[in-house]
């Protein structure tokens, strides 16, 4: 049976010959588990891929890869699905899916783990725990490590051991022309740069390796709920607070609307609130002063901030964020001044759903000693990352709810240099591209681009152009 694609018809024996290639699974449009197969964790994204490839190892990278050059196929290339974005999927091209792909294998004498980019973070922490060692990962377990890294990636070690692109020692990467290569500091080194913050633009990576550091297995981790009244003094004094803050404590500020939680009076369920969340990767008896300040930002509704393993504040945020909503996410690189609070509040009383929030990323620490030219994420110097986040469980007026999102993104922007983070640009447009990287280190991803992908076979990402295209 031939397959309509969206550059034209695929016969069957054409199919064929690649199932056949593969040591994992093809799946098309006809069989029981296409729907499955094809479905991504942000709904928001209903696409119908020709073909999903299942990759059971590198050889299957390599045939997909190979295949979809040949005939001229639109690629998404798939880690852990969440594709806030849309890039994990498409209409009429093929899906190289890596979700198979777990292996890991942690090095406790070095301080090291290579991973399988089908891992999430859930599975990746569950490894390197097992030795009382992690690497910065993402806020909920079901993110995957591929996506995260590459384009940077911020959690709770960012301030003490910075992102995770910055603990990335090594990767294995298939190119447009189907070859392997290895990327580090003294191989491919400008592969290797470009990896460490320039998205999946050049190839796709089937095995990181990255640098661990002694985390947990306990730390002093948590959150303070305050309301709506005091959120302006909380914020503010949470700016002045930051100042002092020591490396091993990140924080984050959520305008939110308080889920209906047992450690929460019932009066509370379903109003605005201000929540800090914050994680102490230290010794707790330091960490107790050094979150002490957090307590006391306003009048707490709610003070849940003690030990807790490092697994559990890892999944801490799971149950609010799972599987099957609508959700847009955008972003800015600001100062909090007096004024950008005004504007983050301003955006938080507009939330259109109860489920969509505004958060501010404090950075700072690790993060900004690392040289803006090190690495391909450069916008170390900014004092907070601002995401605004539009989720809805159903699809009815998804699009107005974005809109609100972008509205109160370009509204908070103005408080910084207009930069953004490439992992949530929300749309896939090149000024937003171009807001993730200064004019440099732009023109330097285009030459690396130029190098592995001149075709740009790899297009379904924040897209750096390569110069033939421009």
């Amino acid at each position: 049976m031939s397959i309509d694609t969206a550059e034209g018809v695929l016969g069957d024996a054409t199919i064929g010959e690649l199932e056949a290639a593969l040591r994992g699974t093809l799946v098309r449009p006809d069989d029981p588990a296409y729907d499955e197969a094809r479905a991504v964790w942000n709904a928001a994204h209903d696409r119908r891929p020709a073909l999903v490839v299942r990759c059971a190892g590198t050889a299957d990278v390599i045939r997909a890869v190979e295949f979809a050059r040949s005939q001229d196929l639109l690629v998404a290339v798939r880690g852990g699905g969440h594709s806030i974005a849309g890039f994990s999927t498409c209409d009429g091209g093929i899906v190289i899916d890596l979700s198979a792909m777990k292996g890991v294998r942690v090095d406790p004498d070095r301080r090291r783990v290579v991973a399988q980019p089908g891992l999430t973070w859930g599975e990746l922490d569950h490894e390197t725990q097992a030795f009382g060692l992690a690497v910065t990962g993402g806020l909920v377990t079901s993110t995957g490590i591929a996506g995260f890294t590459l384009g940077g990636g911020f959690g709770w070690l960012v301030r003490r051991d910075g992102l995770a692109s910055d603990n990335l020692v090594a990767a294995d990467v298939v190119t447009a022309d189907g070859r392997l290569v290895h990327a580090s500091a003294e191989e491919n080194a400008d592969l290797f740069w470009a990896l460490r913050g320039g998205g999946g633009n050049f190839g796709v990576v089937t095995s990181f390796e990255f640098e661990l550091h002694p985390v947990g297995p306990q730390v002093l981790a948590g959150l303070v709920v305050y309301p709506l009244d005091e959120a302006r003094e909380v914020i503010t004094r949470w700016r002045e607070a930051c100042g002092g803050m020591p490396d091993e404590l990140t924080t984050l500020v959520n305008l939110t609307t308080a889920p209906p939680l047992p450690f929460l009076p019932e009066e509370v369920h379903g109003t605005r609130v201000v929540v800090i969340v914050a994680m102490y990767a230290g010794p707790a008896e330091a960490g107790e002063a050094a979150v002490r300040p957090l307590r006391s930002l306003g009048t707490p509704i709610a003070d849940v901030l003690g030990p807790m393993p490092y697994l559990g504040m890892q999944a801490l945020l799971d149950p609010l964020w799972t599987r099957g909503a609508h959700n847009y996410f955008t972003s800015a690189f600001i100062e909090p001044t007096d004024a950008a609070i005004e504007s983050v509040l301003d955006a938080h009383l507009a939330t259109p759903t109860p489920f969509s929030e505004v958060h501010l990323h404090q950075l700072g620490g690790a993060f900004a000693r690392i040289p803006a030219d090190a690495t391909a994420f450069s916008q170390r110097d900014a004092g907070v990352m601002c995401n605004v986040i539009a989720r809805s469980p159903e699809a009815a007026g998804f699009d107005r709810h974005a809109a609100w999102a972008r509205a109160a993104r370009e509204d908070i922007a103005r408080h910084g240099n207009g930069s953004t983070y490439v992992n949530f640009t929300g749309d896939a447009a090149e000024d937003k591209v171009r807001a993730a990287y200064p004019e440099a280190v732009h023109d330097r991803l285009v030459r690396v681009k130029d190098e592995y992908d001149p075709t740009n076979l790899f297009r379904l990402n924040q897209n750096i152009r390569p110069s033939a295209a421009s």
